[in-house]
């Protein structure tokens, strides 16, 4: 893959980092006000720059490590908006937010955390085994860094939902989006996500069972994100 070859042969990692924020940026700069995959983008930016932070800040016992996950990882989601802004398919985990994104009956909430499922469930095991292919590693190499991204994503979980989440004076949306929310959970999904990069890891040499894996991946996830995206009636 391209993204591997051009963070194999950065000098500087970190300047990678600052790409990657620097391109979410100039992607939210250009959505509408409103658009689904704006808000998840929104959302995303927090969380790479908080890690960027952690990153400055030697709180990753391997800063390389934690560089390259982060960097491999938001590639894929920045491929998915190439992907549809250049009239191609988006992974199936990715299509249900590029197709609801501008549906009244959708809240923020919903958008935010259909994004956060599609970039957890699918995209963050695909980024573990990237990761562990470039640098030459096990998973279990890159577990301490796993583990660090993703409590860096719940302890941002409940500021997204409190953020996103309408007001009392909405309490007759409310009731229905917090029922329908409250199904999911990030930190099921990030324990997921690593046991599906240790499946993905041992089915490396079995080129055809570890596509078939991949693509019923996809599809399960993108079950769950049309899920999330249910409209709510006013």
């Amino acid at each position: 893959m391209a993204q591997l070859e051009r963070f194999a042969e950065c000098r500087n990692p970190a300047h990678e980092v600052d790409g990657v924020v620097t391109r979410m940026r100039t992607l939210g700069a250009g959505f509408a006000s409103g658009d689904g995959v704006g808000v998840f983008n929104r959302v995303y930016l927090s969380v790479t720059e908080e890690v960027d932070r952690h990153v400055d800040g030697g709180r990753f016992p391997d800063a390389g490590a934690a560089i390259a996950l982060d960097v491999l990882f938001a590639e894929r989601y920045l491929a998915a908006v190439a992907a549809v802004a250049a009239d191609r398919r988006p992974p199936a985990c990715w299509r249900p937010l590029f197709q609801f994104r501008r549906h009244p009956g959708v809240r923020p909430l919903q958008f935010a955390l259909a994004g956060i499922n599609a970039h957890i469930g699918h995209d963050l095991p695909l980024a573990v085994v990237d990761t562990c292919r470039t640098l030459g590693c096990e998973p279990a190499d890159i577990e301490d860094e796993f583990d660090r991204v993703g409590d860096i994503l719940v302890s941002l979980e409940e500021r997204i939902r409190e953020d996103l989440m309408p007001g009392p004076d909405l309490f007759q949306i409310a009731d229905p989006l917090t029922h329908l929310l409250g199904s999911w959970s990030l930190e099921r999904a990030r324990d997921g996500a690593w046991a599906t990069a240790l499946t993905l890891w041992a089915l490396r040499e079995l080129p055809s069972v570890t596509e078939a894996f991949r693509s019923r991946l996809d599809a399960a996830v993108g079950l769950v994100g049309r899920m999330l995206l249910t409209p709510v009636p006013d």
